[in-house]
């Protein structure tokens, strides 16, 4: 039986978008009924070669809600056969034979792409580098869903670091399945939003434009995405601090949005949106974390029980 690979944002559509909200609507469902135990047999494996929170706990809260074992490592990079030569493709082939799906986040463009091309269980995407991040954007464009009561017509700003910001790919897009969403890129000079991106949204026929003042960017927006400058992605704390600082959501920004904004952040953050903004309605990106456990859920149940997943584009179906 073909597997059901999570591995980048391009591989879904419109209508496998839809299917996995209502999956996640009813894991929400499970969640409050108090979880179930119908994958009881089911072992999932973490292989998280960067450091993860929210991600790597929501998963694991995922398969534990559905009644399976986590097994894995947080810290892949030191503890594990990497340390000793070991490729990851050998990694993958092994530890394939011990679970039922392997969720990874890794340093490497593409790093999820290679392990699907060797694994025997599903591989899900947590993260590859600079590159992707899909399971973030499909709780990003579900919240926003939830919030807004749709996805089209939108108007989406996003700020920060937009070069190495993988969750932003992802987001940008998932977003040009939807009809008349035009995204306006707000960062610093040195982590512009990169040339692909904007290449793949000119090929789907996606508006954008881009604007340097925060203020003007939100005005009429219906949704704002902050998102934090990645350190440890700069070659030097020089280049780092051009960018660092530069765009905040504080209670002058949010005086400018319209009430019905809301604001989002894959988390975590540091010091982009100050916590005063926090008791605001329109911040969502707490909510938008809780989402994130309906989804994979739903992604879990995808991932062993194929008849209930929906044939995708590849390169999921691989």
């Amino acid at each position: 039986m073909k597997l059901y690979h999570v591995l980048g944002a391009k591989q879904y559509n419109r209508r496998t978008l839809e299917d996995v909200y209502e999956t996640a609507d009813r894991m929400e469902k499970v969640v409050k009924n108090g979880g179930s135990d119908i994958y009881s047999n089911k072992i999932m494996t973490t292989l998280f070669f960067e450091p993860s929170t929210r991600t790597r706990l929501s998963f694991e809260s995922a398969i534990s809600r559905l009644g399976g074992k986590v097994i894995g490592t947080e810290n892949a990079g030191q503890f594990s056969s990497a340390t000793k030569g070991e490729t990851l493709e050998d990694t993958i082939r092994v530890v394939s034979e011990y679970c039922d799906v392997i969720v990874m986040r890794h340093t490497d463009i593409g790093a999820a792409e290679r392990a699907s091309a060797v694994a025997s269980v599903p591989i899900l995407n947590a993260g590859d580098g600079g590159g992707e991040h899909p399971t973030q954007a499909l709780l990003d464009v579900y919240t926003i869903k939830k919030e807004l009561g749709t996805l089209d017509n939108l108007h989406v700003v996003m700020v920060g670091d937009l070069k190495y910001g993988r969750t932003v790919h992802s987001l940008s897009y998932m977003l040009a399945n939807y009809e008349n969403v035009h995204i306006t890129f707000t960062a610093p000079d040195n982590v512009q939003i990169p040339v692909y991106v904007k290449d793949y949204l000119n090929e789907r026929g996606v508006s954008y434009s881009e604007e340097i003042d925060l203020r003007k960017a939100v005005r009429n927006a219906d949704v704002v995405y902050q998102t934090r400058i990645q350190k440890e992605r700069f070659a030097s704390t020089a280049d780092f601090e051009k960018a660092n600082g530069k765009y905040i959501i504080n209670d002058a920004i949010l005086s400018n949005m319209k009430p019905n904004c809301i604001i989002l952040h894959p988390l975590p953050r540091a010091g982009e949106i100050e916590h005063s903004v926090d008791s605001d309605p329109r911040a969502a990106y707490f909510r938008q974390a809780q989402n994130g456990l309906y989804i994979r859920m739903a992604l879990l149940e995808k991932c062993f029980e194929p008849s209930k997943a929906m044939a995708l584009p590849d390169p999921v179906n691989v």
